[in-house]
């Protein structure tokens, strides 16, 4: 797709045509990015200047460029800016429907959501958005519901989706290889064509390194054995990687390892450019970024580092397009960069996974992490001593544990009925079931706006959300009614050009000013 150079947004001010030698004056004219800049000897011009000494120049910088041109010419999209697929629909299908329109990419938050659920959103998505490529769903690493996965998987190749954003994988699975390989075709002159991309929200090496690489034959046999995939498609999917999008997620809302981008993305891309001198692919695997991108000199940071694209979580489920109650949303808006904590994943809490989550307003970390010390200490429910039984149903469950096993086995048996099987067999597991109520409802009630429960809202958030609201206090978009998807993604893109046009002319020797590096969020259209 080529390039545009349509503005998404007014500069600071009107170009000028004096040279600036002032801090105001230089940080003035930084601000014009669409301006060829001149960079005399200790100022800079937006024009030629007779009688300075011409340092250099720099064309016009727009911020579709920030990040690689093959990610937007191959997904069709104007901007390297995804919306993460935020989970039980939080990433609703308006806001992939809202990113697509723009230009940009969105997933949809299929996570935690039946798979008649999924195929609606999806139906959904395919009525409205037509035969653009520019969207897609979310494939989550379900090792309890192994049939669940496989169902999405199912959806999202029978129903055409054009792209699956596969996240919290600690390995490779049949779903996830299916979703790569069905549809493989190879055109005349050999190039392969995907009919499914695939993107990997990965946060280790090992794991990156396996979906950079072509898919394992023992998988592809299995689903030849199945018959799900054919033989073509087996033999050409040895000559791509499983994924030619591979997101790196630092310290991010949800699932997260934590990890700081600057020493986890050059690690991801050196690993990159060995694999693919390895198998010797014809065409680049893209690195993006995600995790703590909430403010433009992030987002510059993140392209800076080498990033093709870059993906935004927490900040989006503050716009108006979320599945978050408003309650929730509040919350969010006052939230600061150490009002975060981890709590045990409702969807691996046997293995002791953890996400980062809300802490300011919510005790929900506080009691999820009780919760799995009681799965860790005791072999089953029966044997809680009393008296933090007693507790457990006052503060927590706010019922009988009889109770809530009721509600937990009428859903599991409409869900997966061999879970209530395994919880017949084995206390331990049905003591894991009856905790996973709590964290599975606590994320609901956090969307359903449940006030009675509001001290127990799961709001998975990460410390952008934070940096965000403070970058945004005093402006239009601190007022949570004009926080859209596409307002948010343009102003941090913007930015991002101001502080990346900024850096480029302190190397060239311009005294830049410190408040050069800012970027004050406006409305842009």
């Amino acid at each position: 797709m080529t390039a545009t150079t349509t503005a998404i947004g007014p500069d600071r001010d009107a170009p000028v045509a004096q040279p600036a030698f002032d801090p105001e004056g230089v940080a003035r004219i930084a601000a014009q990015v669409r301006e060829t800049v001149y960079v005399v000897r200790g100022g800079v011009s937006l024009r030629p200047v007779d009688g300075h000494e011409l340092v250099g120049t720099l064309a016009p910088l727009y911020p579709e460029w920030l990040g690689d041109r093959a990610f937007c010419e191959t997904h069709q999209v104007r901007f390297p800016y995804v919306v993460g697929e935020m989970a039980n629909g939080i990433a609703t299908t308006t806001m992939v429907v809202a990113m697509a329109r723009a230009e940009m990419l969105g997933f949809f938050g299929a996570a935690g959501l039946s798979p008649a659920r999924v195929e609606a959103a999806v139906d959904e998505l395919v009525a409205t958005i037509g035969d653009r490529p520019n969207w897609g769903v979310n494939l989550i690493h379900s090792p309890n519901e192994p049939a669940i996965e496989e169902r999405v998987a199912d959806v999202s190749i029978r129903r055409g989706v054009p792209i699956v954003s596969a996240s919290a994988f600690m390995g490779l699975t049949p779903a996830v290889i299916r979703c790569a390989v069905a549809g493989l075709r190879a055109e005349a002159g050999g190039r392969v064509v995907r009919r499914t991309r695939v993107f990997a929200k990965v946060s280790r090496p090992e794991v990156a390194a396996r979906f950079m690489s072509p898919a394992p034959p023992e998988l592809l046999r299995t689903l030849l054995d199945r018959g799900q995939i054919t033989e073509s498609e087996a033999d050409l999917a040895a000559r791509v990687p499983v994924a030619e999008d591979i997101t790196v997620e630092s310290d991010s809302g949800g699932h997260t390892d934590n990890r700081p981008l600057v020493a986890l993305l050059p690690t991801i891309l050196g690993l990159r450019d060995g694999i693919v001198r390895e198998h010797g692919y014809a065409r680049p695997v893209r690195i993006g970024a995600a995790g703590g991108l909430g403010t433009p000199q992030a987002v510059a940071g993140a392209f800076g580092l080498g990033a093709a694209y870059v993906v935004t979580g927490s900040v989006n489920q503050a716009c108006v397009e979320a599945g978050l109650s408003a309650e929730a949303k509040a919350m969010l808006a006052q939230a600061d960069v150490a009002d975060v904590a981890m709590a045990p994943a409702a969807d691996m809490f046997e293995l002791g996974v953890r996400l980062q989550v809300l802490k300011r307003g919510t005790m929900f970390a506080a009691r999820a992490s009780q919760l799995y010390e009681l799965y860790r200490t005791y072999p089953s429910l029966d044997a809680i001593p009393s008296l933090r039984r007693e507790r457990l149903e006052r503060e927590i469950l706010r019922a009988p544990v009889a109770s809530i096993w009721s509600a937990t086995e009428a859903f599991w048996r409409d869900r997966d009925p061999s879970q209530i099987e395994l919880a017949e067999a084995d206390p331990r597991h049905k003591m894991a079931l009856v905790f996973r109520w709590y964290l599975g409802n606590a994320s609901r009630w956090a969307i359903a706006g449940t006030p009675d429960r509001r001290v127990d809202y799961q709001i998975w958030c990460g410390p952008a959300m934070g940096s965000f609201n403070r970058w945004t206090a005093g402006t239009f978009l601190a007022e949570p009614a004009n926080r859209t998807v596409v307002q948010v993604a343009r102003n941090l893109l913007e930015g991002a050009a101001v502080i990346t046009r900024t850096h480029q002319l302190r190397t060239y020797g311009v005294p830049v000013p410190a408040q050069a590096f800012t970027f004050t969020p406006r409305n842009l259209t």
